[in-house]
């Protein structure tokens, strides 16, 4: 249940006679996990929301070095919501993280990112509020087993609806019926076999304060789905991505499943993603709306232009995973050239048919959902409002096939970058975007830096049961 309350008055009033038991402080750390600790609920008034909480800072990745380990979490008031997870009832609040010393918001906090992201774009005079939609595809297994270690490395994932299962005899029977390779895009049941779970996760996610409008199966067989939420504005829709990915993995494991968010857990068929639709508004105009190009604005045009511009530094935020960029694979299903078109799904960057300006915006088609929301979000509005700033022309718009083109073709048009550790080389070479405002700063970006090349290093080094096949009998 969400909490009406804005504020910590309103809130120690409203649950006063609710029979809270406890009080679970969260908040996002730099990859993107949430991360929390719980009080009994005695130990909650309202200097908590002005005093804070302390932890170690030390022991969260990305966050302070061993010497200077103190800092304090604040709960955000507008954020609670009862968790419909916990056998004791318990209030959750997501949190900022500040310094203890200084009560400065510490700037590798992404939430506290996120907050001056939305503070400079009120600044710069271009728009006053940012809205974000993004789509979070999930997949929903049975089974999975893996395993890193001296002798043995692999991965096994299983679902009873995957297509390869076909010939499994299980006790109940085998039903038969399950979707095919890129084939499990808006099937009915039986076909689709996680349509109750599916609701389940919108019934909780609605309680939580994440409206939903849609879910559906997606395309890929093993049980590839994607519920639609609402758009809102940057940090609140940072706050629900977060609340919504919890909720998926939570709901799947009651009903004896497992949820990821991975973007490509099976080899040869779709991967997830996190498809972004932004807008910028003004005095409540959407400022994207205009006479140019699919009914956009030059306001909107510089935005894209900006994105394309940054696209790679903005990878290392978008798509912040070695696993990204094996959904990121030229002409197989996500795009990967940097342009933009109208209705076009083969573009990096749609520009989505809507009948009133009001909806009027553009749809960033290849970030994933491995990416920290309030950092994703946060760099994907910098850029284009350095697009904006500097009138970035973002070239012609491709309105053909972009998959159908010849590999000579390809070669002549800029793409995302092909693997983590050229994405964090982009960000390392171009970051003055990201630091206007002091939104980002070159501390934040090189703790951020450092720690994911500990993961491109990790995988570098692994040996992958692949090179057994191609190079065991060489």
């Amino acid at each position: 249940m969400k909490l009406k309350s804005t504020t910590p008055k309103e809130i120690m009033s409203e649950i006063k006679d609710m029979d809270i038991k406890m009080v679970d402080m969260r908040f996002t750390d730099m990859p993107g996990t949430t991360q929390h600790f719980t009080i009994p609920i005695k130990f909650l008034d309202e200097d908590v929301f002005s005093d804070g909480l302390g932890f170690d800072g030390s022991s969260v990745r990305g966050f302070q070095e061993i010497q200077d380990s103190d800092m304090i979490m604040l709960p955000e008031a507008n954020t609670a919501f009862i968790d419909p997870f916990f056998s004791e009832k318990t209030l959750v609040f997501h949190c900022n993280i500040k310094d203890p010393v200084s009560l400065v918001d510490y700037s590798r906090d992404p939430r506290n990112i996120a907050k001056k992201a939305e503070a400079y774009l009120n600044e710069s005079g271009i728009a006053d509020k940012a809205f974000f939609g993004p789509e979070n595809e999930f997949f929903i297994f049975d089974d999975v087993k893996f395993e890193d270690k001296l002798g043995s490395s692999f991965f096994s994932v299983d679902s009873t609806e995957a297509c390869y299962n076909s010939g499994k005899s299980y006790e109940e029977g085998n039903m038969g019926h399950r979707p095919l390779v890129k084939g499990g895009y808006f099937p009915v049941p039986p076909v689709d076999a996680l349509q109750d779970c599916r609701s389940a996760m919108v019934t909780t996610c609605q309680e939580i304060g994440v409206p939903c409008e849609v879910h559906h199966h997606e395309v890929a067989t093993a049980g590839q789905c994607e519920i639609g939420t609402v758009f809102n504005t940057l940090v609140s829709k940072a706050d629900e991505v977060q609340k919504y990915k919890y909720a998926v993995m939570n709901v799947a494991h009651a009903y004896g499943k497992t949820a990821t968010f991975m973007p490509k857990p099976l080899v040869g068929d779709n991967g997830t993603g996190m498809h972004v639709h932004m807008s910028l508004s003004k005095d409540g105009k959407n400022i994207f709306a205009g006479d140019k190009y699919g009914n956009m604005s030059e306001a909107a045009l510089h935005y894209i232009g900006g994105i394309i511009k940054h696209a790679r530094a903005l990878n290392a935020f978008t798509n912040a995973s070695t696993n990204s960029y094996k959904r990121l694979i030229p002409g197989f299903e996500a795009p990967v050239i940097l342009t933009y078109s109208a209705r076009n799904r083969s573009a990096a960057i749609r520009i989505p048919y809507v009948m009133s300006d009001k909806a009027r915006r553009i749809e960033v088609r290849f970030p994933d959902s491995t990416a920290n929301p309030y950092l994703a979000f946060s760099a994907l509005m910098m850029a284009g409002l350095d697009g904006i700033k500097n009138k970035i022309n973002p070239g012609e718009a491709m309105d053909q096939d972009l998959f159908e083109l010849t590999t000579e073709e390809e070669k002549m048009l800029p793409t995302v970058a092909p693997g983590l550790d050229v994405a964090l080389e982009a960000l390392d070479k171009d970051r003055d975007f990201l630091k206007a405002g002091d939104v980002f700063t070159d501390k934040m970006i090189n703790s951020y830096i450092g720690l994911k090349y500990e993961e491109v290093q990790r995988l570098r080094q692994s040996t992958h049961p692949c090179e057994f096949e191609m190079y065991y009998s060489l």
